[in-house]
């Protein structure tokens, strides 16, 4: 552990009511609770980046609460103002704001640039030290797999200690599920809602997080296919998905009485990923040991996340429970392990 807190930059791409930066931010600025348990902040933020203002921003207002500035650029952010580095670590949040859409409806955030100007202040700084500076970065790492693979490698040329990740992973499941290591998998289903790329990532967070603890642990994954439209309905009809554990999953979430098929039946449809009602899609994964998962996304039939397998001879099912308005208290276990990580390196 560090002799000291560590000092943190906050580079987010805005700051307004229920964004990601105004659930994590006032965490590490005010506190949190865990399991009813107060904790105070164990890291001190000591600088702000905000690439865009909306007119219900709230960084001015808790940097001034806090007395903690708002620097016109990433660099500035990361020095403080000055020459030097002035941070032990850096917390990208780039997530919700006025940014395009592609084709594909990826809303493109600029996860990339915002890390890449955040290793062109540590380079710059000179500061190489034998505790580097740790960057954690809200979310999944890019829109593109070019954009995603070159911060990965850049931040393996640095040796900067690298995170990233979401909530699902450690928010309350219900009822309570956890597997042993090396625990026998057979087969497993998540169900989730959203659109397709950033809720898609959370369905992926929900399943990994539990079958990276089967027999043998993780192997990597083989392929993957995504049905959509008619592909799905037809690999619906086709008994493709494990009916068992769809049930066994949606028996943990509030839904409609219809049937899936029901109650899509004649409602709009939208390509996947883009924000509006939109038909319902899956994902089918195939891991290197033989493995296979099935990611349901059934936007407007649920409302939340699920997960089941066929595991250890036995069926077994949990929701992942969200709080959908401030404080947003699934956010305090991210938060901790975010100040673990950065306490720690």
């Amino acid at each position: 552990m560090p002799d000291s807190r560590p000092r943190v930059a906050v580079v987010a791409t805005e700051w307004r009511h229920n964004s990601h930066t105004d659930v994590m931010v006032p965490k590490l600025l005010a506190g949190y609770d865990l399991d009813g348990v107060p904790v105070r902040p164990g890291v001190d933020v000591v600088s702000l980046y905000m690439d865009q203002f909306p007119d219900n921003d709230l960084s001015r207002r808790w940097a001034a609460r806090f007395n903690v500035p708002i620097f016109p650029t990433v660099r500035q952010a990361l020095t403080a103002g000055g020459s030097d580095l002035a941070v032990d670590a850096v917390l990208i949040i780039g997530e919700h704001g006025e940014y395009p859409w592609n084709d594909l409806g990826q809303h493109l955030y600029p996860r990339r640039e915002l890390f890449e100007q955040t290793l062109a202040a540590i380079e710059e700084s000179g500061r190489r030290r034998a505790r580097p500076v740790a960057v954690f970065n809200d979310k999944h790492l890019s829109y593109s797999w070019e954009n995603a693979s070159w911060m990965y490698g850049a931040a393996r040329l640095l040796e900067l200690p690298f995170m990233a990740g979401s909530s699902l992973p450690v928010t309350f499941r219900d009822p309570e599920l956890g597997f042993a290591l090396d625990t026998p998998m057979d087969e497993a289903l998540v169900i989730s809602h959203g659109p397709a790329e950033s809720y898609g990532f959370h369905a992926l967070e929900t399943l990994q997080c539990m079958v990276e603890r089967r027999s043998g642990g993780e192997t990597g994954v083989a392929a993957v296919e995504l049905l959509h439209g008619e592909s799905f309905w037809a690999a619906w009809n086709a008994d493709r998905f494990p009916l068992d554990l769809y049930e066994a999953a949606l028996a943990t979430l509030p839904h409609p009485e219809a049937t899936l098929a029901d109650y899509y039946a004649g409602r709009e449809s939208r390509p996947a990923g883009h924000p509006g009602p939109q038909a319902p899609l899956a994902f089918l994964v195939e891991y290197r040991d033989g493995l296979r998962v099935t990611l349901l996304n059934l936007s407007g039939y649920v409302d939340d996340f699920a997960f089941a397998a066929r595991a250890d001879d036995r069926t077994l099912a949990t929701a992942f429970r969200l709080e959908p308005q401030p404080p947003r208290w699934h956010f305090n276990f991210l938060v901790h392990h975010i100040e673990r990580f950065f306490q720690t390196g």
